[in-house]
């Protein structure tokens, strides 16, 4: 009966039912490739064996016991199983943690030539910017013990950006290389434009992952922004995929905080009037400006209307509209404005790029105290992005903050709380990043809204509430 099955898959079986330790696991390894060996396997006998001993410890975390075999299997035969790299790394992790000096460099310097050995034997499976992230990131983390300075680590890190751009994605290292880029530019290295340009660079492939990662997110949501029934698998995957968002929005907001002042509306309008004839005919350069000029506030100075009109005349986008909105808005210009914000949902036709524009006008309208519009945008946002938790929380605020205007009693009036509650509540179950905030605002409102005692002697238990202004939706006062 054994000859049929895979090795792999009858030593698992054998380990399950008999809940052997790790001496009876080795003992029953090397007792079955000596008994069914020359029955069963076409591969390399001693190849397999010294795999599933060192697979074993890894598994086991005993990565001591494991580096013996592991490196006779990587020295042997290194084009054997991908496992020689993966689990290679998690005891060379290991190593590298729990030695010091010298020691500490040799595991080091070994890591790094295990990833090139991967990238060697296994180039299909071994992205090359991902890679190189991971190695400059290991030099980055161990700087002091390899003796190496900012000005070679930023080096190392721009060679491994822009030879692959496109898998050099990892959230930590992105932080990292920004980091080395503003410290270059305090010292002096480099100027003020390759600064911003690097930001530029960055925190677009930070959206991009965001959009990569919202988008897997978002199949396994229904429409009205559910989770669907997942198998282990897609649990799996989605766990993974929020903890991926998490990061980024970590990131997203460290390295806003590394740029700080340095990109205020002082520094910014004098580099840009510098550069605008230069760059007039760019569109990058159009779009990367007038973007920065309004997330740092600058968008009341003149130079603000130069440069989102030249863009717009250039290259007309989802974002010139959304800016020239604005301006008409200011000007009090009602009517053009709602055309122009039409014009930028029309204009964007990616449903994640069009649910953050969506978003963008929604706050907007929230900042200026026009509720009704700003929920009707929010709502909208969230039929492309069912996973948006923020916009929940926005109109839960708007429903938290009219309460005192929507009542006809105190009773009804504080009830918009539970309304604003369970607003809050779907921000939580559709982003699992946000049931933080969401708990908290939950707790907040809940505090606010009618207590049991309050509902007891009311008599309104059960009872159905009308909210009226501009909220018009209805709450049922919670059973006791």
């Amino acid at each position: 009966m054994t000859v049929g099955l895979k090795s792999e898959s009858l030593i698992k079986f054998m380990f399950n039912k008999h809940k052997l330790n790790m001496k009876n696991r080795i003992i029953l390894i090397v007792t079955f490739f000596y008994i069914f060996g020359p029955c069963g396997f076409t591969q390399n006998q001693e190849d397999i064996q010294t795999l599933s001993i060192f697979s074993e410890y890894v598994k086991s975390k005993n990565y001591d016991s494991a580096y013996t075999p592991w490196m006779e299997l990587r020295q042997r035969n290194p084009r054997f199983n991908k496992a020689i790299f993966v689990y290679g790394e998690r005891i060379l992790k290991y190593k590298i943690k729990k030695s010091v000096g010298d020691e500490k460099v040799i595991f080091i310097n070994d890591m790094l030539a295990l990833w090139e050995e991967r990238a060697q034997h296994f180039s299909s499976l071994t992205p090359n910017g991902a890679y190189m992230a991971k190695a400059c990131q290991l030099r980055y983390d161990n700087r002091k013990v390899l003796g190496l300075d900012k000005i070679q680590l930023h080096s190392a890190f721009s060679d491994a950006y822009n030879s692959d751009p496109k898998t050099f994605t990892n959230p930590k290292s992105l932080y990292t290389y920004f980091s080395l880029v503003v410290d270059m530019y305090d010292a002096g290295n480099i100027p003020a434009q390759e600064l911003f340009n690097m930001y530029d660079i960055i925190f677009e492939k930070v959206e991009s992952e965001v959009k990569n990662y919202t988008e897997k997110r978002n199949s396994f949501l229904n429409n009205e922004g559910e989770s669907k029934e997942l198998s282990r698998s897609d649990a799996s995957k989605l766990k993974s995929y929020n903890s991926y968002l998490k990061a980024y929005d970590q990131i997203s907001s460290s390295i806003d905080a590394k740029l700080g002042s340095r990109a205020n509306c002082e520094n910014l309008i004098p580099l840009y009037i510098r550069d605008f004839e230069s760059f007039k005919g760019d569109g990058l350069w159009l779009q990367r400006a007038m973007n920065r000029m309004y997330a740092k506030g600058c968008n009341d100075n003149p130079l603000f209307v130069k440069i989102v009109e030249q863009k717009n005349n250039l290259e007309p986008s989802a974002d010139t509209s959304f800016y020239l909105a604005i301006l008409k808005e200011k000007a009090g210009l009602s009517n053009e404005a709602l055309g122009f914000y039409k014009q930028a949902i029309d204009l964007e036709t990616n449903d994640f790029a069009r649910a953050k524009i969506l978003f963008k006008i929604a706050t907007n309208f929230k900042n200026k105290g026009r509720f009704t519009q700003a929920r009707n945008y929010y709502q909208k946002a969230l039929k492309f992005n069912p996973s948006m938790g923020r916009a929940y929380l926005a109109i839960s605020a708007m429903y938290a903050q009219s309460a005192n205007n929507c009542g006809e009693d105190n009773f009804s009036k504080r009830a918009v709380y539970w309304l604003a509650a369970k607003e809050a509540a779907k921000a939580g179950q559709v982003d699992s990043n946000m049931k933080k905030n969401a708990a908290k605002s939950i707790a907040n409102y809940q505090a606010k809204a009618p207590q049991k005692s309050e509902i007891f002697s009311s008599g309104r238990e059960g009872e159905t509430i009308n909210i009226t202004c501009w909220i018009q939706r209805t709450v049922i006062v919670p059973s006791l």
